[in-house]
């Protein structure tokens, strides 16, 4: 009989996406500063030179003109997430913890999509998506 080691695991993986580039995050907390009327369209183009940050789909989400507006926004941040836990090594389980400042785009994004939905009367999607959040991290997302 070959000895082989038993690998035992402490649980469920926690992913942690990568940072930002410093220039992607400079260029969004900018965009933030501006005046109100001015800030939507500045992360507009933080997000069109940057289509990968996360972050700043979030905020445009945030800022988005109306409930559609911003379901697409958090829709593409959403997905965008996906692909970048993907390359990240998330294999469709385990944790992405709040507590990690890099998964915070991706997780303001999945909530954000959830509460579009919920304004559409999308209530199954609402429903994946606070659920999917709960599995992500389980001690929750801070409200805004």
């Amino acid at each position: 009989m070959t000895e082989q080691p038993i690998n035992m695991s402490s649980g469920l993986p926690t992913t942690v996406l990568p940072a930002p580039s410093g220039i992607d995050a400079e260029r969004l907390a900018g965009a933030l500063s501006l005046p109100i009327a001015e800030r939507r369209a500045a992360v507009a183009d933080v997000v069109a030179s940057s289509p990968r940050f996360l972050d700043a789909w979030a905020e445009l989400g945030d800022l988005g003109r109306d409930t559609i507006e911003r379901y697409a926004a958090y829709r593409v941040g959403y997905h965008r997430g996906l692909d970048a836990l993907r390359a990240s090594g998330w294999r469709g389980s385990g944790y992405v913890r709040w507590s990690e400042p890099t998964n915070r785009g991706f997780l303001r994004a999945l909530s954000g999509l959830g509460a579009m939905a919920a304004e559409i009367d999308e209530s199954d999607e609402a429903e994946r998506c606070q659920m999917f959040l709960l599995q992500l991290d389980p001690s929750g997302i801070p409200a805004n």
